[in-house]
């Protein structure tokens, strides 16, 4: 199993680009220590050839062609995504499928709730039709008292997805805002038949349950959210009222917080974060807080990471 991070960046990027926080202001001075990154995607791909879009940032332009795997090849009209897996329906999760429709037909997997809010309160999947067909809808399905299902794509046979509905928030044009349910954000666990090899990838996680904490457990590596350092952090900031965990996000430091969370993992899992607001100051190299991760044995994703489990 292949794994290409195309951006790890929350929602805005980084530098976002009205932000004058001073890690924006670094990286835009060119200052050691911090790198731009692209709002957060994954593909996965078992043959180097046939990729599986994890969600569809605003930058997917941009990542494509950072990427050769990705670059048309065996025709003239050509990609290396063969389909997209949405896990949630945030604005810098799916407006990328904008940027994709040239290449309509596209299947998209999704929950029932995402494919919802996909239709009505941020409605791609109408917009879209009208490009040779649009989105192709495969549904993932979840239910309040089945919040978990294995499914395969054919992009990626040898694959089991196992996909879990996770305790994070629905978006803002969501009607499920505040109260989300089942399949409004997921967490994914990749399993390679033929290497019996995990990758467990959420990058909205608001507060593992005890099936997240177990299919984490059972990763060889874990992808997963590193939003924020503090809970209040951008409240300290004055960039918001809004707690990390309101939005749904974890924060890593503090009592129960994702770094926690990690060192509860066995030893043998590899800890990366995903998802990184321009406001954390992980994202400083040479910081107090990345020393912190590093004593963690916990990695920072950046854009074109790229590793085989």
């Amino acid at each position: 199993m292949q794994v290409l991070i195309l951006g790890s960046a929350a929602g805005g990027g980084f530098p976002q680009w009205n932000c004058n926080c001073d890690n924006c202001r670094g990286v835009r001075q060119g200052r050691a220590g911090l790198r731009p990154r692209t709002q957060s995607s994954i593909a996965v791909s078992m043959d180097g050839e046939r990729w599986l879009l994890c969600n569809a940032s605003p930058d997917i332009r941009a990542q494509l062609n950072a990427h050769p795997a990705l670059w048309p090849t065996r025709g003239l009209r050509d990609s290396g995504i063969a389909e997209v897996l949405l896990v949630d329906a945030q604005i810098d999760h799916v407006s990328g499928l904008l940027s994709l429709r040239e290449g309509c037909p596209l299947d998209v997997w999704c929950t029932a709730s995402v494919h919802g809010d996909l239709v009505e309160g941020f409605p791609l999947f109408p917009m879209l039709s009208h490009w040779n067909g649009g989105l192709a809808w495969h549904e993932i399905p979840m239910t309040q008292d089945a919040p978990s299902c294995t499914f395969q794509v054919p992009s990626c046979p040898q694959l089991d997805i196992t996909a879990l509905s996770l305790h994070s928030n629905a978006p803002p044009y969501s009607p499920r805002r505040g109260a989300p349910a089942a399949g409004d954000n997921l967490g994914l666990l990749f399993r390679d038949r033929s290497t019996g090899k995990t990758l467990f990838y959420a990058p909205g996680l608001g507060q593992p349950s005890a099936a997240a904490r177990a299919l984490m457990a059972e990763a060889d590596c874990v992808l997963v959210d590193g939003t924020l350092w503090h809970d209040d952090e951008m409240i300290r900031l004055g960039i918001t009222d809004a707690t990390g965990s309101e939005m749904g996000h974890l924060a890593l430091a503090g009592e129960g917080g994702m770094i926690e969370e990690l060192d509860a993992l066995p030893a043998s899992t590899r800890r990366i974060l995903i998802h990184i607001n321009n406001t954390n100051p992980i994202l400083d190299e040479t910081s107090a807080e990345r020393a912190v991760l590093a004593q963690h044995a916990i990695e920072v994703a950046h854009d074109g990471m790229q590793f085989t489990l």
